[in-house]
């Protein structure tokens, strides 16, 4: 069964673990992106070399934002790159097909970065300046953003990697030369020059290999959520006792006043916090400080995080495919898509209640949580289908889990939730019902994956509710843990 680099490129696993690359899928995205933070913390040349280069190309950038001319055009010139779906990573709805960094972005950064930036060129020993810090500002750029331009600044390197991997391991027909565009930057011309190379090539585009020490998933080492998260935490550590005092002074004045014994709103410290940094930005200053001075916290983390997707979405999928194998889940005839779709889910319900494939929905003991893994497990398990099956088709009117289709005349869609979603029953009562007309479509499945019997409960109550319990189209799953057939007395 094909699912990763591997399966398709005919690779040994462990000789792609010796390269030091993550071993992708080729079916979906995997919810992971790289971390300009692990380039500079690595104690690898190369990677601080590039680090560097970001800030190059980001000292290039606030050059030209403070001259202010043609910005319209060195926004298209500069700001702008599509995707780089190659590396089949991030969160795309549909299959690696992400937004890419548009206009909204280049709008947003072209116009701040000489002020998020103040100090870009003008460093002092001891001090590095970070392509994240972009994302502690409420400017429009997130973690997405810094991801993608952090890959899109790399890329060069990226591919570089990918080819030297590629012609020592791959056999030549899985190869093709690529002319690939925006590969590295000419600051003679100022402008992003493209480049061949000769690259892994599938469903008619190359693929590109990552390093695996430089990625991460969930958030950047430097980021918002945790700078307003430890806000009073990182203003105790400023060493400076009088700007430590003028920042709290200022920020519990910005704090409205509450009556004893209660607490302001998390949107009152917000605001309060975003006014504070807006006042005092060098507190960003010494919120990075402290996160250089963990770099080794952050490698561990990272690597933490990347063994949690490798668990999940290639070891525990593997054993689940192989479950999968010993049924008729991809033996199923070819018939309606209603049908086909029906049949499978039954399968998997089967495998996954009683024969441990329920197994594959734990990470260290403990439930997913997130809906959007469970529909990356559905997708790579059901690959296999001559059915055309995109992950989460938006036709306009919002993203469906999938669209099972023979044509454009016969078309399912399937809706995975879990039982423990708070919007259970609103999506329930309305939204497949939207989506199908959206989709043109009147066939419907929706699956709901239960952990324990006060999930379940609630599960059924609803139905009830709704009159849905003896709907045929909604299969409940009961993904709890079993007791081993040897311990039932």
């Amino acid at each position: 069964m094909k699912i990763y680099f591997t399966d398709f490129f005919n690779v040994e696993v462990e000789t792609l673990e010796n390269y030091g690359a993550f071993n992708i899928s080729l079916i979906n995205d995997l919810p992971l992106f790289i971390d300009p933070f692990l380039l500079f913390g690595n104690k690898k040349k190369e990677y601080q070399n590039l680090h560097d280069d970001i800030i190059k190309y980001l000292t290039f950038l606030k050059g030209k934002a403070e001259t202010g001319r043609n910005r319209k055009h060195q926004v298209q010139s500069w700001y702008l790159f599509p995707e780089v779906k190659q590396n089949w990573f991030g969160y795309s709805k549909v299959g690696n097909k992400g937004s890419g960094l548009g206009k909204k972005f280049g709008d947003a950064f072209s116009s701040s970065i000489h002020i998020v930036f103040d100090d870009l060129g003008k460093e002092v020993v001891n001090q590095t300046s970070h392509l994240e810090k972009a994302g502690l500002f409420e400017i429009g750029v997130g973690k997405d953003n810094i991801s993608d331009f952090t890959t899109n600044l790399i890329k060069q390197f990226l591919l570089e990697y990918t080819e030297k991997f590629s012609l020592e391991n791959i056999e030549t027909k899985f190869l093709r030369k690529v002319y690939v565009e925006k590969v590295f930057f000419d600051y003679k011309f100022e402008r992003w020059m493209p480049k061949e190379y000769t690259l892994p090539y599938i469903y008619g585009d190359y693929v590109m290999l990552t390093p695996r020490d430089l990625l991460t998933k969930d958030d950047n080492w430097i980021n918002s959520k945790d700078l307003r998260g430890n806000f009073t935490g990182i203003l105790t550590g400023i060493p400076n006792e009088q700007l430590r005092h003028e920042v709290f002074n200022y920020y519990f004045q910005v704090l409205p006043k509450v009556e004893e014994n209660k607490k302001n709103s998390q949107k009152e410290i917000s605001t309060a916090i975003h006014k504070t940094i807006k006042q005092f930005p060098e507190i960003i200053k010494y919120y990075i400080k402290i996160k250089e001075e963990n770099k080794e916290g952050a490698k561990s983390i990272s690597e933490s995080k990347v063994e949690e997707v490798e668990t999940l979405f290639i070891s525990q999928v593997q054993n689940f495919v192989e479950l999968l194998s010993n049924t008729k889940f991809y033996k199923i005839p070819a018939k309606s898509s209603y049908a086909e779709a029906l049949d499978r889910i039954v399968y998997l319900k089967k495998v996954i209640e009683d024969n441990d494939g329920y197994r594959l929905f734990y990470i260290g003991g403990v439930p997913i949580k997130r809906e959007e893994d469970l529909q990356i497990i559905y997708r790579l398990t059901w690959f296999a289908s001559d059915f055309d099956v995109n992950r989460e088709t938006n036709n306009g009117r919002g993203p469906v889990d999938y669209a099972v289709s023979k044509g454009s005349k016969d078309k399912t869609l399937i809706e995975f939730k879990l039982a423990s979603n708070s919007k259970l029953k609103q999506n329930l009562e309305n939204q497949v019902e939207v989506y199908e007309k959206a989709n043109n479509t009147n066939k419907s499945i929706k699956v709901i994956l239960y952990f324990d019997i006060i999930e379940y409960n609630k599960v059924v109550a609803i139905l009830k509710e709704l009159k849905l319990n003896k709907s045929p189209n909604i299969i409940l799953i009961d993904a709890g843990r079993k007791v081993s057939a040897s311990n039932v007395k």
